[in-house]
Parts: C-alpha cells; sequence; structure tokens
C-alpha cells in the first residue's frame, strides 16, 4: 500500500513574525516528499516511525472527542492500518524547517478525516482558515503549538500568503527564471535543530519591552516588506530589505543562529554576496540564504552544501 505523495515546505518569509501577526510566505518545496505505506518487512525506521503513528492515533483520538464540531477521523481504520505496520515514509530531512511533520499531518488528514475540505473544491478564506486551524491542531502533537501551515502548504501544495492571522490565501509567485543570476538557496548547517525549545527561547524574550518593541518596528516592517517585494517581483526592493532583515535577525535572534554561524552570517551583510535568514525556527537544520548573484554566493560558501531552491 502507498498513500499519495506530499511535499516538504518553505516559509520564505515570516518565521516567529506570524505568531505575532506579520505577513508570511510559504512555498511548497518538492525536492523532498513523503507518503503513508505499509510492506512487509518494514525497517528500523519503518518501525519507529509506526509506533509515533501509534501515539499520534491516541492523540487524535482525543482531540476529536475534545473538539468534534471542528474535526473527526474514521479512527477505525486508522487504528487498524496503524496496527497492520502502516508508517509515514519520508525524504524530508526532521529537524531541518522544511516541515517533515506538516507533510505527515496533510497524508493522515487526507485518509482519514470525515466530511474533509478538498483541494479541488472553491477554497474561499474561511474554509482555507478552517483548514490551518485543524492542521494547527493535529499539529501541535509534533511541536507543542502549531501555527497550522506548514501542513496547509503540504496539502494544498499551493504557495500561501498570510496576511495576518485571520487572513490567508493561496497565492502565485512570479514565475522562476531557469537563466537568472539570483537565487533563494539552503544552506545545510549540518545540525538537528529542534522546534519547541526556540519557541520557548521566543516567547520568553517576548516577556521583555525592548524585544517586543524591535519585533514590530524592525522584524516584521522589514518582513512585511520582503513579502510584499517577493510577490511583485521587485527584486531590487527585495535584496535592500533583505539586508535590513538579515541585521535584524542577527542582532536580536542569536540563539536561533547556531554559533560557527554567526561570522558567516555577519560576512553576507558586510560583503552583499548573499544574505542569511531563519528557516524555521532556527536552532539548526537549513538556513535560508538569498542571492543575486549565485556564482558569488556559491565561492563565499564553498565550504557548504548549497541547495536552490528558486531562481530569479
Amino acid at each position: 500500500m502507498k498513500g499519495p505523495l506530499f511535499y516538504s515546505k518553505i516559509l520564505l518569509f515570516g518565521e516567529y513574525g506570524i505568531i505575532k501577526d506579520s505577513k508570511g510566505l510559504s512555498i511548497p518545496y518538492n525536492f523532498y516528499k513523503g507518503a503513508l505505506k505499509s510492506d512487509a518487512n518494514p525497517s528500523k525506521e519503518a518501525l519507529k516511525s509506526n509506533k509515533s503513528l501509534e501515539a499520534f492515533t491516541h492523540y487524535l483520538e482525543h482531540l476529536t472527542e475534545k473538539e468534534p464540531k471542528l474535526v473527526s477521523f474514521d479512527l477505525e481504520l486508522l487504528k487498524t492500518d496503524v496496527a497492520a505496520g502502516m508508517y509515514f515514509d519520508s525524504s524530508i530531512p526532521q529537524g531541518y524547517g522544511v516541515g517533515s511533520s506538516g507533510a505527515l499531518v496533510a497524508a493522515i488528514y487526507d485518509k482519514y478525516a470525515n466530511d474533509k475540505i478538498t483541494v479541488l473544491e472553491n477554497l474561499t478564506r474561511e474554509k482555507l482558515l478552517k483548514l490551518k486551524t485543524i492542521f494547527g491542531k493535529m499539529e501541535s502533537f509534533f511541536h507543542g503549538k502549531s501555527s497550522g501551515l506548514d501542513p496547509l502548504n503540504s496539502y494544498l501544495s499551493l504557495p500561501i500568503l498570510i496576511n495576518s492571522k485571520d487572513n490567508i490565501e493561496s497565492t502565485s509567485i512570479p514565475s522562476q527564471n531557469a537563466e537568472g543570476k539570483g537565487a533563494v538557496f539552503l544552506l545545510d548547517s549540518g545540525i538537528i535543530g529542534e522546534t519547541a525549545p526556540m519557541v520557548q527561547i521566543f516567547m520568553e524574550q517576548m516577556k521583555n519591552d525592548g524585544f517586543r518593541k524591535m519585533l514590530k518596528n524592525q522584524f516584521i516592517k522589514h518582513t512585511d516588506a520582503c513579502v510584499e517585494d517577493f510577490v511583485n517581483g521587485n527584486i531590487q526592493s527585495l535584496f535592500g530589505n533583505l539586508k535590513q532583515l538579515s541585521h535584524v535577525v542577527l542582532d536580536n535572534f542569536k540563539p536561533m543562529i547556531p554559533a560557527k554561524f554567526h561570522d558567516l552570517w555577519k560576512n553576507g551583510i558586510d560583503t552583499n554576496d548573499y544574505y542569511l535568514k531563519l528557516c524555521g525556527s532556527g536552532g539548526g537544520g537549513y538556513i535560508l540564504g538569498f542571492t543575486e548573484d549565485f556564482e558569488k554566493a556559491k565561492t563565499a560558501l564553498k565550504d557548504y552544501k548549497l541547495e536552490v531552491v528558486y531562481n530569479f
């Protein structure tokens, strides 16, 4: 048995900010994917995934009891499949900020939710928000708190524009320019990041008045500008705002940037060869990079593994 594929995602802009109502932009990243599967001879990974699915099933049972109006699942079928060894077969790296749990949540909702909202129907804002709420509740099992955006992106496989907490829409982004010198890329930090502790640090910092002011007046301001520029294809303005954003993150989100990348981060700002930003919650995993000249960035970052996500 093998179910449909669900892809990883990249939150280009909005990490942390969307918790406090900034804009955000999330795009599917088809390089990594996962599907529900069962095998006659499961591997060690498959057995581990199956164990995790068993715990997730219990969690969904409680969720259905607690919020029957929000969502319900065919729990009998889910339990039968899990007991038969079903697991999530995924190439999406965990702890890398590209939505490994989001793809799993989307796959489970797709197969087991009763009265599910489908990708084919007219996706009104109400339906998108309802899906986001359901996915947020489901994904909380993995992270303690979830916006529901990752599974939404994976489920719809469309770019999603977050205008504010209660205002999201699927959107189109300028098509890629295969000949373009500019690129959005992923830099592999070689460290596995954990979402929950990073979000914990952020929530602690939010108690500090100065940090809240910085978030509103600098971080959210530049994030919103980057989203506008990217969606509208204003590349020149985008890189000006990216530089500011990269600076704000380096100054105020140090715990989320692995220590050995602080100098590399600053070097990008100083040379303008590339600008780095957090991919997801940070603490490891991928770091997101933007450059107007990928060859230049490649030379400057020659000791690291880079993956191009988007060309312009």
